[in-house]
């Protein structure tokens, strides 16, 4: 097996509803906005759950052991370069606004969606728009922060 650059081959997509988050449509997908393109090269923030310790040693262990229990994400953000004009993702991804972030790995982000690819889907909420500090030498840059709103399906495909 050979390993995958990852270089080019990340796509985010927002979508505004999903009826199956298992198994999306590509009406659903067709029906979003691929958001990737506008997103810094470190704009995807977050997207790793933690899973929590549950502690399983009694007091007469001598060895700490435990189990899985909650699953989380933390610090979970879009970060996008600002557009002139009408920007799009500045204008959607608005305060308290609820979507579907569907990530695909692994296949340049300029190939279209097709039936069976796998992707990861979290259903989230948008928190307020914050503007990153200005700096030399770089583009205006903002970041939207989610909140999980249910579960993600990471091992989802598109239908």
């Amino acid at each position: 097996m050979a390993d995958i650059p990852g270089d080019g081959k990340v796509r985010v997509d927002w979508l505004p509803a999903v009826a199956n988050m298992a198994s999306v449509t590509l009406a659903e997908i067709a029906a979003g906005i691929r958001a990737s393109q506008w997103m810094t090269a470190d704009g995807l923030v977050g997207f790793r759950p933690d899973t929590a310790d549950v502690a399983t040693s009694g007091i007469e262990s001598t060895f700490d052991t435990a189990v899985n229990g909650r699953r989380s994400f933390s610090g979970t953000l879009l970060r996008f370069k600002k557009q002139s004009g009408s920007d799009i993702i500045y204008g959607t991804l608005l305060p308290d606004v609820t979507g579907f972030v569907v990530l695909r790995r692994s296949l340049a982000a300029s190939v279209p969606h097709t039936s069976g690819q796998p992707i990861q889907v979290y259903h989230v909420m948008c928190g307020e728009t914050a503007w990153m500090d200005p700096e030399p030498n770089t583009v205006e840059r903002f970041e939207i922060p989610l909140k999980m709103q249910n579960p993600p399906v990471l091992r989802a495909v598109v239908a």
